[in-house]
């Protein structure tokens, strides 16, 4: 029997501690027991930097450098990092000692944040609360196929709409499916902003739901203006119902608090999470029409036909009715707008400054910069080298100076994409958007110069790219 260790009552569990004595294991624990791979690409492109703190925009390395978040967890981080209306939230609710998840019970809070978001969507009548963006998908799913009894689910090529299977079988990203086989059966894909295509496929009458993200996310593609209304009015004429995916593009990020309301569109279900979450606690919703969510749950012995265990928690549905008091109380929807408005005017400049950029696509904070093949000769062999080694690598000779000269974390769309995305908190400011076009304007004209310092380093990512194919 191992003796007893007369100090163990006297220890107190202390995270702080803990994180403090443990940082310089991050990436041999990652690489040991979590994604080796992440942590390679991390450090293949100097990304290893250890992040430390976060607060609004910004992220502190562990030697205390400050970075202006353009990702902001793949939008995430709408109201920003740690904002203290959401930390005294999440703080009283734990002070609180509700009787969280009693399961045989209903949690005041889902009630409160399903009055909330409704107010946001009052042509739409129910609520199913899930714990992700791709749960969300999922519930929608079979909602959609309860409510229709029909078997199809249409999607658009392009499309990202989460990784587990069902959500996963309306991806239009083959390198995310790609091994994974069999899929969900009766899911079609047709192309995005396809009108004609949609009505062929809706026109069998074997459809249940059309899901599409008002503006793709992969690529930042949005739709011509006659599109998502036209979309609407094909759904209703062939008995499919719209299932809007806003995970990404809902809760402000485009200047709207749906990036529907952008075409006066009424969708018959709203797919939220990501900024809802406020960033601590996850949380994902899915608003609908009550005859379709009164089909599903139809009796009583149908009451839980459909949940997760996690769902409604009091931490989450506290997340997001701070996440939804922040975004209307600071005004983020018009700020989101203006901001927005500015940079996008700003790289649309660029783009008629620079033979690199070859569109600009935008609304509010979701903003896409889109390079293409040059002109001149000595850019075009240059370029040639890079894509054919790796379609989309160019973009990559933008991001890494932004992130080592500028202290700007930002990304590419999407898989072979050649569109940096941003995605940046609602909250910047002013300051932010003449640090992001100035050091853009930098970087870009930069990668002008034949030879250079960014032509140098896209020979060493395609070196780099070559001896890994190589190897697989």
């Amino acid at each position: 029997m191992d003796e007893i260790d007369p100090d163990r009552n006297d220890r107190r569990f202390d995270i702080g501690t803990l994180i403090e004595e443990r940082d310089p294991d991050r990436y041999r624990l990652h690489k040991q027991y979590l994604n080796e791979m992440m942590v390679r690409v991390l450090q293949t492109i100097g990304y290893d930097v250890g992040f430390r703190t976060g607060r609004g925009q910004y992220l502190v390395d562990r030697d205390g450098n400050s970075y202006l978040d353009l990702l902001s967890g793949w939008g995430v981080f709408a109201i920003g990092r740690n904002h203290p209306v959401l930390r005294e939230a999440l703080g009283r609710v734990l002070a609180s000692d509700l009787p969280n998840l009693v399961q045989m019970d209903v949690s005041l809070l889902a009630g409160l944040l399903a009055e909330r978001l409704l107010g946001f969507a009052p042509w739409l009548d129910k609520v199913f609360f899930a714990n992700s963006g791709t749960e969300a998908v999922e519930a929608a799913i079979k909602l959609a196929r309860g409510a229709t009894g029909r078997p199809g689910i249409v999607y658009c090529s392009h499309a990202f709409h989460g990784l587990t299977y069902g959500a996963l079988s309306l991806n239009g990203d083959p390198i995310f499916k790609d091994g994974f086989g069999p899929l969900l059966p009766g899911c079609v894909e047709i192309p995005f902003d396809d009108l004609a295509a949609l009505e062929r496929v809706l026109s069998g009458r074997d459809i249940a739901a059309f899901v599409v993200e008002p503006i793709q996310g992969k690529g930042v593609n949005i739709p011509g203006d006659d599109y998502l209304r036209g979309a609407a009015e094909l759904c209703r004429k062939h008995g499919t119902l719209l299932v809007a995916d806003e995970i990404q593009t809902g809760v402000g990020r485009t200047g709207r608090f749906l990036a529907v309301e952008h075409w006066g569109v009424e969708p018959d279900m709203v797919l939220l999470a990501k900024a809802l979450s406020g960033g601590h606690v996850p949380v994902g919703a899915v608003l609908t029409r009550k005859w379709i969510f009164e089909k599903v749950f139809d009796r009583m012995d149908r009451a839980v036909v459909h949940g997760s265990t996690f769902a409604k928690n009091d931490l989450a549905m506290a997340a997001g009715l701070a996440t939804l008091e922040v975004i209307e109380t600071e005004g983020l929807l018009d700020q989101a707008a203006r901001h927005g408005a500015r940079l996008v005017a700003a790289f649309e400049a660029m783009a008629a400054r620079y033979e690199l950029v070859h569109a600009v696509r935008g609304k509010g904070l979701m903003i896409g910069i889109e390079f293409g093949p040059p002109r001149s000769l000595a850019l075009k062999a240059s370029w040639n080298l890079l894509e054919t080694v790796n379609a989309g690598l160019f973009c990559q000779l933008v991001t890494i100076p932004l992130f080592k000269d500028h202290k700007i974390l930002i990304q590419v769309a999407g898989h072979a994409n050649r569109t940096l995305k941003l995605l940046p908190a609602l909250v910047i400011t002013d300051a932010d958007c003449d640090r992001i076009e100035k050091a853009f304007d930098i970087v870009i004209a930069e990668s002008h110069k034949v030879p250079g310092a960014v032509w140098s380093l896209g020979k060493t990512l395609a070196d780099h790219a070559l001896k890994a194919r190589r190897a697989s």
